[in-house]
């Protein structure tokens, strides 16, 4: 590889950097081909903090159901974000959550179900790949922070279970 090409391709990685802060995107992935056996592959990508007032909507339809609990518990006492609850589990990677295995089939787990260490909560997609997110701790599924097919950041809350 020559030094004039290695100089392309910085320069190129640095314009995909441009574009994706002043588009406000996380991530980038390009192929570049120079020939038959010369390319090059580039994923540039940038971590955002997720915002919990997106978690909030999300979880209101869940809440729902255990209801009774969460007016007997004082608001004080309820974590303000979801990520920083000791049983929340978070998203390992940026992707697409699904909640079952294919559209029409029973979920995972729902609110209220007992799960053990290493069971599948949900999968998430990334890159056409589907990854299987497993229960980090035994215990139950108290509020579920996604919808099915949503989008995830890296560190996003997805469900907590105590």
């Amino acid at each position: 590889m020559g030094i004039k090409k290695l100089d392309s391709d910085v320069e190129f990685i640095k314009a995909l950097s441009e574009i994706l802060r002043e588009n406000d995107l996380t991530e980038i992935e390009v192929s570049r081909d120079y020939g038959e056996s010369d390319s090059i592959d580039v994923r540039v990508a940038r971590e955002i903090q997720a915002a919990p007032v997106v978690a909030a909507p999300v979880a209101a339809a869940p809440v729902a159901a255990t209801a009774p609990v969460a007016a007997a518990i004082p608001a004080a006492a309820q974590p303000e974000d979801p990520a920083q609850h000791a049983g929340a589990v978070t998203s390992p990677m940026v992707g697409t959550v699904y909640l079952a295995a294919e559209p029409g089939a029973a979920p995972f787990v729902s609110v209220g179900d007992k799960v053990a260490e290493g069971q599948t909560l949900l999968i998430i997609e990334a890159m056409k790949t589907m990854n299987q997110i497993p229960s980090p701790q035994a215990g139950t599924v108290k509020r579920i922070l996604v919808d099915d097919a949503a989008a995830a950041e890296f560190g996003t809350p997805l469900m907590i279970i105590e």
